[in-house]
């Protein structure tokens, strides 16, 4: 398991989101990425992102230099039970 941080202080909406997503793409399952943001509206649009991709939230944290979250990459969904990949 690894760890990865994602600076995205600075970014408006929708990027914060967007490479909140590319960031997850390589990441194998049980992996972190660490996401911090200083967009206000990252407070909804990064959980929803992880309820589309079906990834965890394990922290989130808001303070007066922004808000951080702490994903943890799932199995990948697109895999049935027996591992093989959908078309």
């Amino acid at each position: 398991m690894t760890r990865t941080t994602l600076d995205l202080t600075g970014l408006k909406c929708p990027l914060p989101a967007l490479k909140t997503r590319k960031a997850l793409k390589p990441l194998q399952p049980g992996d972190q990425l660490e996401v911090h943001c200083t967009d206000p509206l990252s407070v909804i649009d990064i959980p929803n992102l992880i309820r589309e991709t079906g990834d965890k939230v394990e922290i989130t944290e808001r303070n007066d230099a922004g808000i951080v979250f702490l994903i943890e990459k799932a199995n990948d969904p697109l895999e049935d039970v027996n591992g093989a990949s959908r078309s």
